[in-house]
């Protein structure tokens, strides 16, 4: 059985070549087909599938290890195989005819899973006709399966798990950030749905479902929203990795124009350098501390206070990713606004990985705010 230790050495081995890729996925407007093969042949995307299926059955920790250390390389790439890593454990949430229907061919599946319930539903005999759009497809342009999600009649989400050759894909992802991921949207065109290939939306956030019962271990009773964060965060710290790297590079060599002054012989650089890699090592402290909660409250379970304030320290993280990686921007200079340097590229992406709507700052403080006051959240991504 393939260990901890060896994923994450094979997500070391890749490193090197994702970030020799990164401007051609961003050129590419979607992941390079490269990388996804490499992660693939790794068993990356495969490690959180269970041992019945053939896979590593890791952890969360692990997967944040892995997601981490390609982020430093390339933040799209690491967006999509984040997505694919952890939406396996939606599929072991899936109903037990469904998992052998999908996970059998070749032990794991490459699943975009769109939880916003934006697909308009019918109840007919023996399953569901779907029908709409799906914006923000992460994971679209490699997929085999395909989750989309919806309102039934009685105003109850449910999400959807079709074959890919049952969507299209509009391609509308021309983005400044995150360019690479190829997150398009997905077009369903009145789609049978049988009722074993769906699954109740308010057991999806909750955790525990049929399928997951059936394993012993507790990481597939996961809730949505957690393991959200726990999916998204090591992007953050990752690509802020990244950034620095390519920041203390900059400050390495630059010399300023017309004066001549070296930059690194400045005590303004220094201070400056000095504050990035304080607030890099800070959000690492911060994110590592939120995964290692996440996998002890997948042992105990999770009360609505422990959901709360893991909202408020992934938003507080996200926040001070962005400020830092700002503050490593306009210390740069001009000529890192070059497509050709690599800092411009993970600002960007970092930009638009931190206003994402999981952990927006102002929800995210408000509803630790309402918590104090004894009022009820208010918002449904909790």
């Amino acid at each position: 059985m393939t260990t901890s230790a060896e994923l994450i050495g094979r997500a070391r081995e890749l490193l090197p070549v994702i970030k020799s890729r990164a401007a051609a996925t961003e050129a590419l407007r979607r992941p390079h087909d490269d990388n996804m093969r490499d992660l693939i042949d790794a068993g990356l995307i495969q490690m959180l599938i269970p041992r019945r299926w053939g896979g590593a059955e890791s952890d969360i920790q692990t997967m944040f290890e892995v997601v981490d250390i390609i982020a430093q390389g390339c933040v799209s790439t690491a967006w999509i195989a984040s997505f694919y890593i952890g939406h396996n454990l939606y599929a072991a949430k899936l109903h037990p005819t469904a998992q052998e229907v999908i996970l059998k061919a070749r032990g794991f599946v490459m699943l975009p899973a769109a939880t916003a319930p934006t697909m308009k539903t019918e109840k007919v005999e023996g399953g569901w006709r779907i029908s709409g759009r799906s914006p923000w497809g992460s994971g679209i342009m490699h997929a085999d399966w395909v989750m989309v999600s919806g309102l039934t009649p009685e105003k109850t989400p449910r999400s959807f798990v079709m074959p890919i050759s049952s969507v299209n894909v509009d391609d509308v992802w021309h983005f400044t950030g995150m360019a690479g991921t190829g997150s398009n949207d997905i077009i369903v065109d009145n789609v049978f749905v049988p009722d074993h290939m769906s699954l109740d939306g308010v057991d999806l956030r909750n955790g525990r479902t049929e399928g997951s019962s059936g394993y012993e271990n507790p990481m597939y009773s996961v809730p949505l929203v957690p393991m959200a964060y726990a999916t998204i965060i090591p992007v953050l710290t990752g690509g802020l990795k990244g950034a620095l790297s390519a920041f203390e590079e900059i400050v390495d060599r630059r010399v300023r124009n017309f004066s001549g002054t070296v930059v690194k012989d400045q005590q303004h650089t220094h201070i400056v350098l000095g504050e990035m890699k304080v607030a890099t090592q800070a959000v690492d402290i911060l994110g590592r501390a939120q995964i290692a909660r996440t996998e002890a409250l997948i042992q105990t379970g999770y009360t609505m206070e422990d959901r709360i304030s893991l909202k408020g320290s992934a938003g507080y993280l996200a926040h001070t990713g962005r400020k830092a990686v700002e503050n490593m921007m306009t210390n740069a200079g001009s000529s890192n606004y070059h497509h050709d340097q690599p800092l411009q590229r993970f600002w960007r992406d970092l930009a638009t990985v931190t206003s994402h709507a999981f952990w927006d700052w102002d929800i995210c403080r408000e509803q630790v705010g309402r918590s104090h006051f004894g009022l009820p959240v208010n918002h449904p991504i909790v």
